[in-house]
């Protein structure tokens, strides 16, 4: 029968078509423990849920190119990860490189535009050469490839996006990792622009992978990334984390869990962690880890920016932002790497209805020549302007120091919903030892000093502030979990439930 004839005829198409680049492809990534386009989606989504759209196109500019692009090197479809639907793209770089063409992007275009109007989260797997040359070159391919789709690169933030960046990650995967709201790389990979041939071709020089766009560039230098691990299956474990902190889209609130029996940790831990002298360092991720739901810190970025500290975590199995500054990386002074990353965070929590718990402990911003070279005065105000933005509910807690400008850009004063500080907290325009020498013109070690810091620091005691209600109350710091988790109620958006105004909606996302 002559449907017989076209139903079989399917069938080959979708086996040819699932055969993607070949056995022997397969096989190489097989023996180099890489996973494949069809085995990392596998892993990522829940099992059976994944059903897809565009198994059959192929590229169309070459003609010689139809029988030989299966799926046109992109799984594209939508699955469910946790239970809840997502928009997928996974890139084959068995096929061509998984490189970017006029049909595949249409296929990339297509689950997007499905998940944003719909409300779901969208997830890119990058692994890519970059635009396919054939396709893009001259005039009719340009007019066939670029600029076609005006929503491709517009995030609205209307859902979360995550993507990956594995191996090769050239043009689209990169760009995708920086459109996006969580990034995850594996070691090894490579993460730029266009490939290290093209790159020397332009500049006449050999350049060296690691440096163009290796790992170690991205997580220390570039902060584009958020997550570092070892293995595609670790990639897609940290995606799957993220989500499950984010709601479907911005007009829902995000998930909650039924909090562990042993989620709240014995809070005394966290005097065994503060030191009992200002000067002192530690490390602020501890006291996070105590008073947050036990094992739920997920922290972003943590080689970039150290002295500020950010990460999504649980209280009573509700999520929150956790903005913080870190006294063991520089004191806690805010260099322009730390406030632009404070900034994206506070950005993306506020987006998504994410409640933010600020930590305060900083002696102001990094200042000097280079800070200055940096553009500091433009990032302390993208700093401010992002926390005078924020309408989410917002916490602040004056661990020890707060001073300055930076005081106000961690939520000090009105900047949040309720301010409250530890009996160690101290509040100044500057730190009293600089202060001491600036207004009575003695040093460190000078005769008169002491007594002059002792000057300077009486109206530096919190207590003042509670006096005349500037902070809301003094809490023990064993305290501060069930603080947190009440207050947090109390503020909750109920005449709207419990969604922000996303004044921040349209920030860039890498800058």
């Amino acid at each position: 029968m002559a449907h017989d004839k076209l139903l079989q005829e399917l069938d080959e198409r979708r086996a040819k078509a699932a055969a993607m680049g070949g056995e022997e492809k397969l096989s190489k990534r097989h023996n180099r423990g890489q996973l494949n386009a069809w085995q990392r989606m596998e892993v990522l989504v829940d099992e059976g849920s994944f059903i897809e759209t565009g198994l059959l196109g192929a590229s169309s500019i070459v003609k010689a190119d139809e029988q030989r692009t299966p799926r046109d090197g992109k799984i594209v479809g939508f699955a469910k990860i946790g239970g809840r639907d997502i928009g997928l793209c996974v890139n084959d770089f068995t096929v061509k490189g998984a490189s970017t063409s006029a049909t595949n992007s249409k296929k990339m275009a297509h689950a997007r535009r499905v998940a944003t109007e719909k409300g779901f989260p969208f997830v890119h797997v990058g692994e890519s050469t970059g635009a396919r040359l054939p396709d893009a070159m001259g005039s009719r391919g340009m007019g066939n490839l670029l600029g076609n789709d005006t929503t491709q690169f517009r995030r609205m933030r209307d859902t979360p996006w995550a993507a990956a960046a594995l191996d090769t990650a050239f043009g689209s995967s990169a760009w995708l990792c920086c459109c996006s709201d969580f990034a995850v790389m594996k070691k090894g990979s490579i993460m730029s622009v266009s490939s290290p041939r093209l790159v020397s071709m332009a500049i006449g020089e050999k350049v060296d992978l690691e440096e163009l766009g290796g790992w170690r560039l991205h997580a220390d230098q570039t902060g584009l990334i958020d997550r570092f691990v070892d293995t595609d299956e670790e990639a897609m474990a940290e995606i799957q984390r993220f989500l499950s902190y984010m709601p479907a889209n911005n007009s829902l609130l995000p998930p909650e869990y039924e909090s562990a029996a042993d989620a709240a940790q014995e809070q005394d831990g966290i005097l065994d962690i503060l030191p009992e002298r200002q000067a002192q360092v530690y490390d602020m991720r501890q006291i996070i880890e105590i008073i947050v739901d036990k094992g739920s810190f997920f922290e972003f970025k943590p080689r970039f920016g150290k002295a500020g500290t950010v990460g999504l975590a649980r209280l009573n199995g509700k999520s929150v932002g956790i903005v913080a500054n870190n006294p063991q990386f520089g004191g806690g002074a805010l260099s322009q790497e730390a406030c632009r990353k404070i900034i994206d965070f506070q950005v993306m929590c506020d987006s998504f209805n994410i409640p933010i718990v600020r930590l305060m402990d900083t002696p102001g911003f990094v200042v000097g020549t280079e800070a200055e070279r940096k553009g500091a005065p433009g990032w302390i105000m993208n700093f401010m302007n992002s926390s005078c933005l924020v309408t989410v509910p917002s916490i602040t807690v004056i661990v020890r120091k707060a001073y300055g400008r930076a005081y106000v850009a961690m939520g000090g004063g009105r900047h949040n919903d309720e301010m409250i500080a530890w009996p160690t907290a101290e509040v100044s325009f500057m730190d009293p030892n600089f202060a001491t020498s600036i207004v009575h013109g003695v040093d460190i070690g000078e005769e008169g000093f002491e007594d002059a810091l002792a000057d300077i620091k009486k109206d530096s005691a919190v207590w003042d502030m509670a006096t005349i209600f500037s902070l809301q109350n003094i809490v023990k710091p064993q305290e501060t979990r069930d603080y947190l988790i009440r207050m947090l109620d109390v503020y909750r958006l109920r005449k709207n439930d419990g969604i922000g105004e996303h004044l921040m909606q349209t920030w860039p996302t890498s800058y």
